[in-house]
Parts: structure tokens; sequence; C-alpha cells
């Protein structure tokens, strides 16, 4: 009977260190259904990664330019946008297309925003594509594009126009109008899943 007495008292004692230990971990680990985890961090860094290629190869290719270029002076938008840009999709340019291909048909949405200084020095957007407002686990990338006094203006069919940025009424002013450079832009690409 001692001995029997001695494994019950040996079990109580392991079943309080174990339940001790298990009360002990979940204080110090807090899990909430917000708290980030592995696999939606690989998401975002992928994300990020895949709008920076989108980016570097738009730019290398030659369509991120003609998708700058694609104002419609009359109207003080891109061609066939809204005042907050394209708000259902990428621009109808070659650019455009890609955006639509590689994010918005795999459920991922993604804002495409122009940004330049003003005259006052300060950073201003020009929206170009607005699909709503980014998540919290939005992935961002940017890209430097340089324009020039000669190049134009981009026609509702894509065609180039006869006006140069020099002669337009673009909403980036020219930073130097006594030199060729026109100015430089920053274009912010972000991505976020639907």
């Amino acid at each position: 009977m001692d001995r029997a007495q001695a494994h019950t008292l040996e079990a109580i004692t392991a079943a309080m260190i174990l339940v001790s230990s298990l009360v002990f971990a979940l204080q110090v680990t807090a899990v909430t259904p917000l708290t980030g985890s592995t696999s939606s961090q690989h998401i975002e860094n992928q994300q990020a990664a895949v709008a920076e290629g989108v980016l570097a190869s738009a730019d290398e290719q030659g369509t991120l330019l003609p998708t700058l270029l694609y104002w419609n002076e009359s109207a003080g938008t891109w061609h066939g946008a809204t005042d907050d840009g394209y708000v259902r999709s990428g621009p109808p340019t070659a650019f455009g297309s890609v955006l639509n291909e590689t994010f918005l048909d795999r459920g991922i949405a993604f804002d495409l925003t122009l940004y330049y200084i003003d005259d006052d020095g300060e950073r201003q957007p020009q929206p170009i594509v607005d699909l709503g407002q980014p998540s919290d686990h939005a992935s961002s990338a940017r890209r430097i594009v340089t324009l020039s006094d000669d190049d134009h203006l981009r026609d509702p069919d894509g065609s180039v126009s006869s006006t140069t940025l020099s002669n337009a009424s673009y909403p980036v002013d020219d930073a130097d109008p006594t030199q060729q450079l026109y100015t430089v832009v920053e274009v912010e690409l972000v991505v976020w899943r639907i």
C-alpha cells in the first residue's frame, strides 16, 4: 500500500508540473487572429519581389514610360480614367495588361501612383490606378523614371501624339524649362491580396 501511495503521489506531482509548464507556455506566447504567421510574411515578401520585378521589367522593356505619357490633356486625367485614375483595372496600355495578368487575375489588388515634387518642394501624388485601400499587409515597389522635354504624350489608341511634354498641360510641371530634362518622377506600385 505504501508503494501505491508513492506512485499516486508521483503521478500527481508529474501532472502538476505538466499543467504548470503548459500554463507558463501559453502566457509567454500570445497568439491572436491578427498575429502574422511566417507563411503570410512569405507571401508579402513574394508579392514585393514580384512588384519590383514587374516595374523593373516594364522600365527595361519600354512599357512603363508610355503608360506615364498616356495623358488626356483636355480631360486632365489619364485617357478613359476618372479623377482618381483607373478604378477597375490597370490602364489600357501594354504595362496595364501586365499588371492585370500578374496581379488582378490572381486575386491581388494594386495601386499605381506617380509621385512628383511640386513648385513648393512638396511630394505630390498623381494616381494612375486606384483599386481601393491597401491592407495592412500590402507590399510596395518604387521606380525612378526620367521624363524628357521631347517625350511625346500618347493618344487614346496608344499611338504617339504630336504633343511633347514641353508643350503639354501635364500634371507634373517642367523642372527646368532651359534644360532637356523635363523632370524626374517616382512610380510606386502597391499590391495586396483581395
